[in-house]
């Protein structure tokens, strides 16, 4: 299967929407660095989870076009994973410089654990489980809807 521009930005909303909260709302609490009130945190480490979606959307376009160059027009899946090292990075300097301003100052400790696990949580599920309750999903294109 490969995944379709529209697919892959539906499956990445979907799970973000969905797994991705649910991890943030389990790792929250255990975040190293941070401190203040619990609430603070989880609106931070939720703010910060629509932030890699928003930016997920922008990444989704850059990948598709850089895949047209590729012969079989779709990237090993060991490259899934890897994007985390581009996009962390551009997160985290949009966070440091203050243009994402919704977000409070996260130590960078707790970022990188928080975006670190996420990340994997969602591609681990992704390339395996999430096969089983969505079964057409492989043949759609990677399209949740």
């Amino acid at each position: 299967m490969v995944p379709t521009l529209l697919g892959r930005v539906q499956t990445r909303l979907f799970m973000l929407a969905t797994l991705g909260v649910l991890v943030t709302l389990l790792i929250v609490p255990v975040l190293p660095g941070s401190s203040g009130p619990l609430s603070g945190r989880y609106a931070d480490g939720l703010l910060l989870v629509v932030a890699v979606a928003v930016l997920g959307v922008v990444w989704e376009l850059i990948y598709h076009f850089l895949m047209q160059f590729r012969w079989e027009k779709d990237w090993p899946t060991s490259f899934g994973l890897l994007t985390l090292i581009p996009e962390g990075l551009v997160l985290y300097f949009l966070l440091r410089s203050g243009a994402v301003g919704f977000i409070d100052p996260i130590p960078p400790a707790a970022f990188w654990t928080h975006f670190t696990v996420v990340w994997v949580c969602i591609w681990l599920v992704t390339n395996g489980p999430m096969r089983v309750p969505f079964i057409r999903w492989r043949f759609r294109g990677g399209r949740v809807l």
